[in-house]
């Protein structure tokens, strides 16, 4: 079964039908991008209908009306909770007596997630009592953290010391360097004792090793991908591009495109792209050491879709060639071609040359004179079509 459309894609085709030139119809503009002409129509009427210039449930309503049921469903597990939790703690007012309670809601189909946070507390420390119990020592650790932590909350300017301190004068002994270890594993520094860091910071370190070093070569499709940002200047201000392309047949599986160059960018573009191109298990993405490629964000969709992290050299361009070249054939053949007055002018340029000029029309001699979409269709199994 075909997977949908990323939503970013079909509103950037709407775009580009609106703003077509006169003589283009529609059915060649679904031709240009490869969606099928009653598709698009499809999608021009759920513009219009969200628009308002048309009746129907627009998108927004739609999202408003499941975010009502998934909080409703929310507020009736918070509910449970806590008329559990009330009888529950009325028959012993123990700490530890919550994690049973907790266990108990998760097999009742309640998730851990959201008991926790009616019952305010971690669920790390619940994982671990329930993988074994707890013992003295780490209850004595727990109740000195806490300790630490509530004085750390009234004071934030005192050091470990002076929160030593507050924390034997309210019933918690420990020594000075107990303190300090407990702090520091869970970053409670006093407000004047660590200098914050400004612009021109070092790169931090890679999360992935580089497991491509250079070799931009594949032998079929979604074996390695490769993916950056950039960024251009407009009349409004900047506009970022984070594009992901398959080395075997240099097409840009998946983009996205924003005014802010934040993490959730790069992560829509993979999802984008995993959207596309469906099983993605043991795929190397390829990536420089970017803070948003770095993210827990990105890290943990990699580890959903079930891919491998690549990380290049800091400075080193080399190390990501193969797309440091596409992103020169989009400066010299879109964004260096004239003065761009707003972001969404160059939005829309920036889709049309991607989806038509370089799928469609530019033939590649490492493809043998084909375009990617061409190359990927002799070279793709008839029977993986059809799939």
């Amino acid at each position: 079964m075909p997977k949908p459309y990323p939503q970013e894609f079909r509103d950037d085709v709407v775009r580009v039908t609106r703003e077509r030139d006169p003589g283009v119809t529609v059915e060649q503009i679904a031709k240009d991008f490869g969606v099928h002409p009653m598709t698009l129509f499809k999608w021009l009427r759920q513009a219009d209908v969200d628009a308002g210039a048309k009746p129907g449930v627009t998108r927004t309503e739609s999202a408003e009306l499941r975010e009502l049921r998934r909080r409703n469903k929310l507020l009736e597990q918070e509910n449970e909770v806590l008329r559990r939790a009330a009888a529950y703690l009325s028959q012993a007012n123990l700490p530890k007596r919550l994690y049973p309670l907790v266990s108990e809601l998760a097999a009742e189909g309640i998730p851990v997630a959201v008991t926790c946070r009616v019952l305010n507390i971690a669920r790390q420390p619940y994982y671990r009592w329930l993988a074994r119990p707890v013992t003295d020592t780490e209850v004595i650790q727990a109740y000195r953290a806490n300790a630490l932590v509530d004085a750390h909350r009234d004071d934030p300017e005192f050091g470990y010391r002076f929160l030593a301190d507050e924390a034997r004068a309210g019933g918690q002994p420990m020594a000075d360097r107990t303190a300090w270890r407990i702090c520091s594993g869970n970053g409670w520094w006093s407000a004047f004792g660590k200098k914050q860091r400004g612009k021109g910071r070092k790169v931090g370190p890679p999360v992935h090793d580089d497991l491509v070093r250079r070799d931009f070569t594949a032998q079929g499709p979604n074996r390695l991908w490769l993916a950056d940002i950039t960024e251009h200047h407009t009349g409004e201000g900047k506009l970022y591009l984070c594009a992901i392309k398959d080395v075997w047949s240099n097409r840009i599986v998946g983009y996205s495109i924003d005014t802010r160059m934040k993490s959730c960018l790069a992560v829509a573009a993979l999802n984008n792209a995993a959207a596309r191109r469906g099983d993605l298990s043991g795929c190397v993405l390829h990536t420089d050491r970017g803070s948003q490629f770095r993210s827990r964000k990105f890290v943990r969709a990699l580890d959903g879709y079930r891919m491998v992290g690549s990380m290049g050299r800091v400075g080193a361009a080399g190390d990501n060639a193969a797309m440091e070249s596409f992103f020169g054939l989009l400066q010299n053949n879109v964004l260096d071609r004239h003065a761009w007055r707003s972001r969404e002018q160059l939005r829309i340029a920036i889709v049309t040359w991607i989806e038509r000029t370089y799928h469609r029309r530019r033939r590649q001699r490492s493809l043998s004179r084909l375009t990617p979409i061409e190359f990927e269709t002799i070279m793709t199994p008839p029977a993986s079509q059809a799939a």
